[in-house]
């Protein structure tokens, strides 16, 4: 009997404890839409039509210069939940879904663990595999408001999903933007589709609008407007072509607006002030560690980011870093780095264009229709550079070019612009040791067993060494030949032999950019068509690794588009399987339909 009765009381004092502690800490809540830049009447834009949010701005802090890291939703979201790079981690590209290293926990974690009451609603999109996510609940219902305890501390998130990239080019009930107004950035062909398309994404931002008053409105009605942080982020650039997915600034820049009741002035940093902006480059990998500041919790050491509220704040930082890694179907592998003026792409597959041929894209009518007229020869120099092999490195002047139509990386007066900026991604991808120089479908190897690619690669990595050093390990060749499919015609002649032996390499993406390279440039008929068929037989699934089967059928259209007969044996491909995981379902399907048609 005294020790049920010594328990009870320990719960009870327990329970007080907890409650003394929750009125010491912050409730904190993030309102996200997706897929739009800071296209809103508070970042001065005039067409925009966001009275809320403007209103909110007026009584909260504005970043001018956030960044999300990733141009598109589930690198950019892995960001967030783990603190982290993804390319750390081997989890950079699209869906890509690779299991969490062991050290690794989703911040929503830690929160839960210090006693928060934590729901998401309701997107996820991680490309991190893990067992706890951290959440009490994430559905469509979750909502703080169905904590047991009312005087428990909450973190919420609520996803807005109506700015997504298929919602411009559905039906729009109530169009009240006026597509003859609309902005077109310099970039995009003024065509009637671009027109009523961006008039459209307007639409959807003001629907937005709404949605982020019904969630103020939510915690005003509770009493609890006094007790709570509200951050509101979008989660990329537009879902209009060449923002999302464009690893460029129009891709990577995002809104961010924080609000800091009175109650916690202490935990605002020293320039916050209703109607205020700050320049500091804040970004995804830095949303972590600021909720764990703003919580009291503390940040761990393996985080990326840093906190740009709480206490204690670190100094600004002086460069934000993107990254861009395969899109659904097709690969590709760009960085990115700013000083807030300058933005730095380092391309690593040259020969690639930012606007690849993606099949979800081009359901876009804006998308679709500039394409075409890019086929047609129809476009200007800016027009036409999004279609076109984007060069190794690209620079651009924010301040006297915003569009970031004009590279600079080849104007003497900026060299030393460049050197530094290059130099300081060089570091950064040292730092935080960035897995992308390992192909894919070598990353997968350990992901298929259940490993996490970071833990698996953490003694091999040179990652800038490894795409220049002539050595014979299966990284090191297969950069080699990647980069000769963007070389002049001596240096592929010169390396065409070697090239041949390699389509029979033991690893199997060093044989598929190998025989690319040979099918692309081979005079000799038969050497071309052994090098065909080579790509078609790892094309083929379920017989080899999914992605490696899709960057073999990538190689097959890169060969088609150029103009090159495929065997017939291309044509008989089976597109779809009942293997293939739902988020990549559509992906071999609409690759093979390129050249199979």
């Amino acid at each position: 009997m005294m020790l049920r009765m010594k328990r009870l009381l320990l719960l009870v004092l327990a329970t007080f404890a907890c409650r003394a502690f929750a009125d010491d800490r912050p409730n904190i809540v993030w309102i996200s839409a997706e897929d739009h830049g800071p296209h809103l009447g508070c970042y001065g834009d005039s067409y925009a039509t966001t009275p809320h949010l403007d209103a909110f701005a007026a009584n909260s802090l504005l970043y001018t210069k956030a960044s999300s890291n990733a141009p598109v939703c589930a690198p950019a979201r892995t960001t967030i939940i783990s603190g982290m790079y993804p390319p750390s981690l081997g989890a950079h590209n699209m869906r890509s879904r690779v299991p969490s290293p062991s050290y690794l926990k989703f911040f929503p974690v830690y929160l839960r663990d210090a006693g928060y009451y934590t729901t998401n609603q309701s997107k996820e999109d991680y490309n991190l595999e893990t067992d706890d996510k951290g959440w009490h609940e994430s559905s469509r219902t979750a909502h703080w408001k169905n904590r047991p305890d009312p005087q428990q501390p909450f973190f919420a998130v609520f996803n807005f999903t109506g700015t997504h990239e298929s919602q411009i080019r559905n039906d729009n009930e109530s169009p009240h933007h006026d597509p003859a107004l609309a902005p077109i950035p310099p970039y995009h062909p003024d065509t009637p589709e671009t027109r009523k398309d961006w008039a459209q994404y307007y639409d959807r931002l003001s629907k937005l609008d709404a949605y982020f008053q019904k969630r103020l409105d939510e915690i005003e009605a509770a009493g609890l407007a006094d007790d709570t942080i509200v951050i509101f982020w979008s989660d990329h650039g537009s879902g209009m072509p060449r923002g999302k997915r464009y690893p460029g600034w129009s891709g990577l820049n995002v809104a961010m607006i924080a609000h800091v009741p009175e109650k916690y002035q202490h935990l605002a940093p020293s320039d916050y002030m209703p109607g205020g902006k700050s320049d500091r480059l804040v970004s995804f990998v830095d949303l972590a560690p600021t909720t764990l500041a703003l919580a009291g919790i503390k940040i761990p050491d393996y985080y990326h980011g840093q906190a740009f509220l709480g206490p204690n704040l670190s100094p600004a930082p002086r460069y934000s870093f993107g990254f861009k890694g395969r899109m659904d179907e097709r690969i590709d592998e760009c960085r990115t780095v700013t000083d807030g003026r300058y933005v730095y792409i380092r391309n690593y597959y040259p020969h690639l264009p930012h606007g690849q041929y993606l099949w979800y894209q081009q359901q876009t009518p804006t998308t679709s229709k500039w394409y075409q007229l890019f086929k047609d020869g129809k476009l200007n120099a800016v027009q036409s550079a999004f279609w076109q092999a984007h060069p190794a490195e690209e620079l651009f002047d924010l301040a006297n070019d915003p569009h970031e139509t004009v590279n600079l990386a080849k104007d003497p007066a900026h060299q030393e612009t460049l050197t530094k900026l290059r130099d300081e991604l060089a570091a950064h991808q040292n730092r935080t040791r960035d897995l992308s120089f390992i192909p894919e479908p070598m990353l997968r190897k350990p992901t298929l067993a259940g490993v996490s690619p970071a833990e698996f690669f953490s003694n091999y990595f040179e990652p800038n060494s490894n795409r220049l050093e002539l050595g014979n390990d299966s990284v090191s060749k297969y950069w080699r030949f990647a980069n000769l499919l963007s070389a002049a015609p001596e240096a592929v002649k010169a390396a065409l032999p070697e090239a041949i032996d390699a389509t029979n390499d033991d690893e199997a993406c060093v044989a598929v950019v190998a025989s690319e390279l040979v099918a692309l440039h081979a005079r000799d008929a038969e050497i071309r068509a052994q090098a065909l068929e080579t790509l078609v037989a790892y094309a083929r699934y379920p017989e080899n690794e999914l992605i490696l089967s899709l960057q073999a059928g990538v190689a097959l259209d890169h060969a088609h588009q150029a103009g090159i007969e495929l065997p017939e044996s291309a044509k008989q491909l089976v597109a779809d399987h009942e293997s293939i995981p739902g988020w990549a379902k559509s992906y071999r399907p609409r690759l093979l339909e390129r050249f199979q048609e």
